[in-house]
This record gives C-alpha cells, structure tokens and sequence, in this order.
C-alpha cells in the first residue's frame, strides 16, 4: 500500500489531497482511503526526513503531493524522486538520495501522457533528482502541479491531476526494469522519453550540472540506493564534459551501460 502525504502549508498538495479524500484534512492521524493511505502535515514536505518514525505500519511506497515552482513560469506537471548530489540547499543530507519509487514515477507519467488532452499548455515531465528529504528508507517520489499560485490553488486543475496519480495508483501490472540515469537537463526530455516509451522504470536521475560530485564513494550510494536497477541510462550529449570520467566510474559497478 502506498502512503500519500502533503503538508497543509502547499496549496497544491492540499487541493489533491481533499481531492482523493473527497473533503477536507486535517494535520494528525492517518487517513484510509480505497487502496491507500493519506497523511497531513505541518512544514515543508521537503525537510520530512523523520515521517516514517512516526508511521505504525511500513508502507510500500511514499507519494508527495506537492507545487511545483519555476523561474520560467513555464507550466508543467512534473514528478521525480528526491536527494542532493552536493550541498543541500532545499531538505534533506548532503551528498545523500534517496531510494526512488521507480515504478509509481513511471506509471505517474505515462498516466499524464495519456491523460494529455486534460493538459493543453502543460509540459508533462520528469525533473532530475533534487531536494529533500533524503533519509527515508521507503521508495519514495514527488507529484507536482506546476507552475504558479494560479495553479496551485486551481482545484479543478489539482483534482484532474489526483485523478491522474489515481489512475496510476490503481492501474497495477508487473515492475518495469529499473534504471539510474546521467546527464541531461533539469527536465530531462530522454528520460522522460524513456520512461513514458521505452521500458525502464527511471530511478535517481543526476542532471549535467550535478555530475562533478559523482566520484567512486557518491556512485556506490547511487547504486545502492537503486536496488534493483540493472541499468545505466547515458545521455551521451547531455555530460558537460564529464562522459568520459562517468563512464570510467559505472566500468566499476555491476550496471549494463546503454547510451541514449
């Protein structure tokens, strides 16, 4: 069973929370619904490293409903799993990830994809692995509703997205190989390409401009932090230089290297 969880302090993750509960929430106990569980809280989804001490039962997942927020404005329906290749600047441990629900940010964004005519004007996408928390031993991933207050606080548009995240929630069928994935942008348009099409399941994601803080020590915890990846995805335009170095480093793991 999954456990949903949005603090009471994100519009966004508010208004898809009531959504699925069918009323409103309350920070506190929590709430059973048709298949899963859900969870209010208070303060940053971002910093809640510690939620799991205070859960009774071990959950196969954890989902954050959450905003999400961009410079550019662009609007955008994203999700992605969560750690910090340097410093921590938003949540979380230094130079910690943590473990990626691969398969529920797979089924998240083909459910998008299908559900596309629902999101004209809306890039549907993954992000590369970023923020906090960082800690928590239960894969977990974060759903966003992008870009704006305007958004966020559009109830119809966050109830759409529920019902999205619903779809994949429910839509079960067999794992998807897993992968962990280097280069690329922010929104990382090949593996999100990847996992909407092709048959990995996309587990961290380092961005470009993170690959200088992968050394020997950072590319174990990757892997360890991925369980079941067999795979390194590549992108092998998008390395700032770093292609070569990288590569040397997964010649040092038990990871099948695929370019992209």
């Amino acid at each position: 069973m999954e456990l949903l969880v949005t603090s009471l302090e994100d519009p966004a993750g508010t208004n898809m929370a009531e959504s699925l509960y069918g009323g409103s929430i309350e920070a506190g106990s929590v709430m059973g619904c048709d298949g899963f569980d859900l969870l209010a809280i208070h303060g940053p989804s971002i910093n809640a490293d510690a939620i799991e001490d205070s859960l009774a039962k071990r959950y196969d997942g954890i989902l954050f409903l959450s905003r999400h927020a961009a410079e550019s404005g662009r609007l955008a329906l994203t999700c992605h799993s969560t750690g910090n290749f340097g410093r921590a600047q938003a949540g979380g441990r230094d130079g910690e990830v943590a473990v990626p629900h691969s398969q529920m940010i797979k089924r998240h964004i083909c459910a998008l994809v299908d559900h596309s005519s629902e999101f004209d004007g809306f890039d549907l996408t993954l992000e590369a692995t970023h923020h906090g928390p960082t800690a928590l031993r239960t894969p977990s991933a974060f759903i966003e509703v992008g870009t704006t207050a305007v958004q966020w606080n559009d109830r119809d548009l966050c109830s759409r997205v529920a019902s999205v995240l619903l779809c994949a929630l429910r839509g079960g069928g067999a794992d998807s190989p897993s992968a962990v994935c280097f280069g690329g942008n922010h929104y990382p348009a090949k593996f999100t390409d990847e996992a909407v099409h092709g048959e990995h399941a996309t587990g961290t994601i380092v961005p470009k401009h993170a690959l200088e803080f992968v050394d020997e020590k950072m590319m174990a915890h990757i892997c360890a932090q991925n369980p079941g990846a067999k795979v390194a995805l590549v992108d092998a335009n998008g390395m700032a230089g770093h292609k070569s170095r990288i590569l040397g480093l997964l010649e040092g793991t038990d990871l099948e290297v695929v370019l992209l």
